[in-house]
């Protein structure tokens, strides 16, 4: 399962809408470590200043990588976090979230292209 769904959220879905902010909270508190790296990097690049920030280092565990994955795989998730972070997110392999300020278009497109996910590959990302 994605997420941990309180009452009131499956209640709010249940009559037609469920509010940003609630969903925003749901995915903060079934996905922690999703949360606090997203959170991080969105810290680094805003104090940097850069067009975006990006994380190279893998999750602890399957848990922490399992979190990742279904945070990113999921557009309303991956979405809900742009629009609150006020930001694009981005994603290769197992663990490299990327960051982009939202102006940032030729940086982000560069990210997402298959000549930059081919030399995000390493031998030791292949079970990645």
């Amino acid at each position: 399962m994605s997420l941990t769904v309180p009452n009131d959220l499956l209640e709010q879905a249940k009559a037609g809408h469920v509010d940003d902010a609630a969903f925003v909270a749901c995915v903060r508190d079934s996905l922690p470590y999703a949360w606090s790296m997203i959170s991080e990097l969105v810290k680094q690049r805003e104090h940097s200043g850069a067009e975006f920030t990006d994380n190279h280092t893998p999750p602890p565990d399957e848990e922490a990588r399992g979190q990742l994955l279904r945070c990113l795989a999921s557009d309303s998730m991956r979405g809900a976090l742009e629009r609150h972070f006020g930001v694009r997110l981005a994603f290769q392999n197992c663990h490299r979230v990327a960051v982009f300020d939202p102006a940032a278009t030729e940086a982000l497109r560069e990210f997402v292209t298959p000549r930059a996910q081919i030399l995000n590959q390493s031998p030791e990302l292949v079970d990645c």
